[in-house]
Parts: C-alpha cells; structure tokens; sequence
C-alpha cells in the first residue's frame, strides 16, 4: 500500500464561495480526499491569498459572488506576474454554453455546473493535480536547459592562451592549465594520453636515452 502523502506532499487547494454551506462542503469533501485546503468567502480575499509567493496551486471557484465575481478573479489570476499559475476551475449554478464558453475564454481550466456530484468533482481535481505535475516537471527541465546553456556560454568569447606553455588566463587574470580552467567551466573531465606527434617528438627519443644509459651502466 502506497505510503500517505506528506503535508508537504499534498496539493494545496483553495476554495473560494460566498456561500458558506457550499464552501464546507467542498472543503470537507477535499480534505478527506488528503488536499490540504483553504478557504476565502470574496473575491478580493481570495485574489490576496492567490498573489501570495506560496499560494495554493489550485482553485476552485464560485462565479456570482458580491463585490469582485468569480469572472474577473479569473481574469486578474491569471494577469499574475507568476511563471506558474494556479489551475482554476469554476464551480457555478450557470449553466448555459455561453456561460461555459466564457468562464474558459477568461482563463478557467475547468468547468463544473451545481448541483454537481461529489465524485466528479474529485475526478477534475485529480485531472488539475496531473496537469500540475507536468507543469511543474516541463519547468524544471526548462531550467536545467538554461543551467546547460549558460555553462556552454561561459566557454564563448576570446580566451587568452600563452604561446609558449599553452596556459590560459581566466577572469581574475590568472594563468592555468587548458584542462582545469575547462573544468572549471564546464562538466567536461579530462583523461591524459600522447598523440602520435608528441610521442615522435618527445617520448621515443627519451626512451632511446634511457636505453642508452642502461647500456653505460651495464
């Protein structure tokens, strides 16, 4: 049997509904299916508790409510100044295609008409919990392209190389090896081997001295 989600763990939900026997309804029904839930009665206090940098990643929402409706919550929610917003789905009385078609073109994910049954409810939430999930591993794999590509980068430009010893000078106007200031910059790693000219050039003729004072000592 799979362990039970950490509170950390576990979707933080927010419902937002003037009517305060519809609210702990919902409230219950998401708490005993393991969300960790809030709550706000307006607009306005909802709009302040989704602003918030650790809001709830989804919401649930009343259309007709005094003051500031489920509609422009939507719309102001979704003009956030946040790289990952909420998935928000209306919970309302109206019914009508139209109705649908603009709560969705506000900004709405999903769209529930009341009376509604507890176990689709349940269904679209954990829909909102899978998208969310995505949502969030596509983000990571996003910045771990951007780590990536502003590594690459930092190998760019022109580099200053000795003529004769062949060390490189970095930022802070030191001199090292080629291999360790590559390291530094990057995830490369370096092996150590002698190339065919090298060996010509540099190896052979101090195996041939070594033979030779072998032969001395002999």
């Amino acid at each position: 049997m799979p362990a039970s989600p950490t509170p950390s763990d576990r979707l933080r939900v927010l419902v937002v509904d003037d009517e305060p026997g519809i609210r702990r309804l919902i409230q219950t029904s998401l708490r005993g299916w393991g969300y960790e839930v809030f709550a706000a009665a307006t607009g306005e206090e909802a709009l302040a508790i989704l602003e918030r940098e650790d809001a709830p990643a989804l919401a649930i929402l009343d259309w007709t409510m005094p003051g500031m409706d489920g509609l422009e919550l939507c719309r102001r929610v979704r003009a956030l100044p946040k790289p990952l917003k909420p998935y928000l789905i209306f919970v309302t009385a109206r019914a009508r295609t139209q109705d649908i078609v603009t709560g969705l073109t506000a900004g709405a994910d999903d769209y529930i008409v009341k009376p509604f049954q507890r176990e689709e409810l349940r269904a679209r939430v954990r829909v909102g919990e899978r998208l969310l999930e995505l949502q969030t591993i596509l983000a990571d794999r996003v910045r771990e392209l951007e780590d990536a590509l502003a590594r690459v980068k930092l190998l760019h430009g022109l580099l200053p190389i000795c003529s004769y010893c062949k060390k490189v000078r970095d930022d802070r106007n030191y001199w090292q090896q080629v291999e360790s200031y590559i390291e530094e910059h990057s995830e490369a790693q370096f092996t150590h081997g002698i190339c065919p000219e090298c060996r010509t050039k540099f190896v052979e003729p101090e195996l041939e001295r070594l033979r030779q004072q072998r032969r001395v000592d002999e």
